[in-house]
């Protein structure tokens, strides 16, 4: 196994690049989907690790919070996916009820319902940037339009990391000027 230092560099390294490179504002919402298990060289969902999973959570949480970020924590499959998130993050979201489990919710969710100040479960959420850890599918939370944000970090521990960015939608066809910024 990739030692917790290791898998600590990795994920800070990963956010402060992130987090550089997607035009981020305050108040914008991240979403982190990760699996433990691949992160340790196991199939997602068959091995979680709750020390694993602490330094992540502490790394992501800290990158977030520095930029003034909201952070939602996807779910496993095993509860159709549905985020942790802080009750203060929420906007349209419905509360829905269900407590993260290591082995269903995963560990990474069970260090956000247990570090968030009023922890409160969603099913949906429309976020503005986030980071998949261990190819979890968080595209399903994104607002449209997502876009990869490329990152010299590949991987955290053993698992694959992929991340992204929303941008507004490019709208009036081959007349129209489009604000170089927002691409």
């Amino acid at each position: 196994m990739t030692s917790v230092e290791t898998i600590r560099q990795s994920a800070r390294n990963a956010m402060a690049e992130l987090l550089d490179l997607a035009k981020v504002r305050e108040g914008q919402l991240f979403v982190v989907g990760c699996s433990t298990s691949e992160i340790v060289g196991k199939k997602i969902g068959t091995d979680s690790h709750l020390d694993v999973a602490q330094v992540v959570f502490d790394e992501i949480y800290n990158a977030v919070k520095a930029k003034g970020l909201n952070l939602a924590i996807q779910c496993c499959e095993h509860i159709n996916r549905a985020l942790v998130m802080d009750r203060s993050a929420m906007t349209w979201e419905e509360e829905v009820n269900v407590v993260p489990q290591r082995h269903a919710g995963g560990a990474l969710a069970v260090m956000a319902y247990e570090h968030f100040d009023d922890p409160v479960m969603v099913e949906f959420i429309q976020a503005d940037v986030g980071i998949d850890i261990g190819d979890t599918f968080i595209g399903m939370h994104m607002k449209h339009v997502a876009v990869p944000v490329r990152l010299c970090v590949k991987e955290i521990g053993k698992a694959h990391v992929t991340a992204c960015r929303v941008r507004p939608k490019s709208i009036g066809g081959e007349r129209a000027a489009y604000n170089e910024a927002l691409m």
